[in-house]
């Protein structure tokens, strides 16, 4: 048998045993995950949240802690995957609803907090105006939809990896559920096939959508020179360039869009901006927003029993104005950089095939040891290592995703990421012996 085999042996190994601990540990959570497998198919209703050998299924959660049903302890560091950013039951927000709740909900009708909460969604990220939805997804499907009546043009050039929810994803090409768009798909932070993609298709393409950092593809950052290419691009042929912040808006007071100073024609948005309610948002220029303009004899329609539901109005309006204030999405971020370099430090220091990129608040773990500038790149990573990252810091009491992102919410603290450190050491320490074959 050669290195490698023995090596792929011995990692097998070890993430058997490692589920075969998870499964002793967890019978709780196997019986609820049986059950529903009678009424859900395969027990779900959200793929993300599967993995075998089954899910965990929590119990309940207060501040930074989540409790599954077995009793097990967790630090939160998933944070529901960026949606969670102020944490479980935060008092502000828990208010919010109860106000909500007591004045009455689904008015069908307009009410006294939606345009207080659209005045702060604009101010806050620079825009003319704003439309609410009910998740990210639907954001941008009616951003999409807008671009391409806007330009009169047909096609939407996205990026292999990207993801703008369940009906846009494009992992290794794309979905089969995905939403039915003349795509053209160009290779992530690639200047020079983008540019030449862009040109081939000028005189057809109504838009360029992408995450200035990749979430769900890895926490995967944008050049800040090719975002800049992409609005020269866009501008040049007449495309519109959309911005999808549904994850990376908390990632300074008015997005990463902010950071990167490259301003978009539309922005699309979701997760903690609802205050934990369901939401969605998109806006930019009034010029295109105001095609839905109902006041218009040629207005398009916008439906959305929920949009303005007071639940989100309320909570998003409270998050956003008395809790996620501009110092608090400073002092989060800075956090959070400090924790990746310090993660990264200890990765480094062990000489492990680890590293942790992101920005801010947002983290991703990649087993490699090569640079991590596309999907591609993330995807030369040891899976089966990653995987038993994955079980190894739930034996530790760290929540996190199966694909290894990681989020922090505001009530994690010094304890927490030292948590946190502690458990990543520990994997470094007793898994060394796994890392000489990993090449990538």
């Amino acid at each position: 048998m050669s290195e490698t085999e023995l090596r792929n042996a011995d990692i097998d190994a070890a993430l058997n045993e490692a589920k075969e601990a998870y499964v002793a540990h967890n019978p709780k959570s196997l019986a609820r995950y049986v059950e529903a497998t009678a009424v859900m198919p395969g027990g779900n209703t959200r793929t993300v949240l599967h993995y075998a050998p089954f899910p965990l299924a929590m119990a309940r959660a207060e501040g930074c802690r989540l409790w599954d049903m077995d009793g097990r302890e967790y630090v939160d560091f998933l944070g529901e995957y960026t949606a969670g950013i102020y944490g479980h039951s935060h008092p502000v927000i828990r208010a919010a609803l109860d106000g909500a709740l007591d004045g009455g909900i689904n008015f069908g009708a307009s009410n006294m907090t939606e345009a207080r909460f659209a005045r702060a969604v604009c101010d806050r990220f620079g825009l003319d105006r704003v439309r609410f939805t009910n998740s990210g997804t639907e954001a941008n499907l009616l951003a999409i939809s807008l671009g391409r009546i806007f330009t009169k043009r047909s096609k939407v050039l996205v990026f292999d990896g990207g993801y703008h929810g369940a009906v846009f994803g494009f992992a290794g090409g794309g979905s089969p559920i995905n939403a039915p768009f003349d795509y053209v798909l160009a290779p992530y932070n690639d200047m020079d096939a983008t540019r030449a993609l862009i040109a081939t298709h000028a005189a057809d393409l109504a838009l360029v959508i992408l995450e200035p950092m990749m979430g769900s593809g890895g926490c995967i950052a944008a050049a800040p020179e090719f975002l800049t290419m992409l609005r020269a691009e866009t501008t040049r042929v007449g495309a519109l360039l959309i911005f999808d912040e549904v994850m990376t808006s908390r990632l300074s007071p008015g997005g990463l869009q902010a950071v990167r100073g490259v301003k978009p024609d539309l922005t699309t948005f979701g997760k903690y901006i609802g205050g934990g309610m369901s939401f969605g948002a998109f806006g930019g220029r009034g010029d295109i927003m105001d095609l839905f303009d109902p006041r218009r004899a040629d207005a398009l329609p916008h439906a959305g029993t929920f949009n303005n539901n007071v639940l989100t109005m309320s909570a998003g309006l409270a998050g956003l104005t008395q809790i996620y204030t501009p110092d608090a999405a400073n002092a989060l971020n800075a956090r959070g950089d400090a924790l990746r370099e310090r993660l990264n430090a200890l990765c480094k220091a062990a000489d492990a095939p680890l590293q942790f990129t992101g920005i801010g608040s947002m983290i991703a773990v990649h087993t490699m040891r090569g640079p991590v500038r596309t999907p591609a790149d993330a995807a030369k990573g040891d899976q089966k290592l990653k995987e038993l990252f994955f079980f190894d810091m739930l034996a530790q009491g760290i929540w996190l995703a199966r694909r290894g992102m990681m989020t922090l919410c505001l009530p994690i603290g010094d304890a927490e990421c030292d948590k946190l450190a502690d458990a990543v050491q520990e994997f470094l320490s007793s898994r060394r012996s796994l890392f000489a074959q990993v090449t990538a």
